[in-house]
């Protein structure tokens, strides 16, 4: 329901743009279109990648392995979140699969929150714009707070 609000006000909005300057609002359009079409293959690429890896992977390991908040479990998954570079709105969905799968809310959580704060992939640019020292403080300081917060989520949720 909140989705079809969010599409309705999308186009309600389009339709005033496109009524006080047609010129912008084709042009706004055209950037939007090259945009999208420029991050399709990568999003299609880590939405397939994600959905082998759920083919493949048998329930009975991801539930076994991230099913029973384990610290070992919980610290792989983290690791591969920070590396993992993937826009929210695949992660998400990519953690309700693995909960139906038998994952634990706190392992998801760990996992969510740290392909949110930390960059390991990100970081040769970030170390170029803000330094090495910035740059590697921010990263612990964000898998640090990671977990916290995925262990909070972890108690309260469950």
């Amino acid at each position: 329901m909140f989705n079809a609000v969010l599409f309705i006000l999308a186009a309600v909005a389009l339709i005033v743009s496109w009524r006080k300057d047609r010129e912008k609002t084709g042009k706004a359009l055209q950037i939007a279109k090259k945009q999208l079409l420029n991050l399709l293959p990568s999003m299609l690429g880590i939405i397939g990648l994600i959905g082998l890896m759920l083919a493949l992977v048998p329930r009975e390991v991801i539930a076994g392995f991230l099913g029973n908040d384990s610290p070992l479990g919980i610290f792989i998954i983290s690791i591969i979140g920070s590396i993992t570079l993937i826009p929210a709105f695949i992660g998400f969905p990519l953690g309700a699969s693995l909960i139906d799968a038998g994952a634990s809310v706190t392992a998801v959580a760990c996992f969510l929150t740290t392909v949110l704060m930390v960059g390991v992939v990100t970081a040769p640019m970030e170390i170029e714009l803000f330094g090495k020292r910035f740059t590697i403080w921010r990263n612990l300081l964000g898998l640090v707070m990671a977990l916290v917060i995925g262990i909070i989520m972890g108690v309260v949720l469950q």
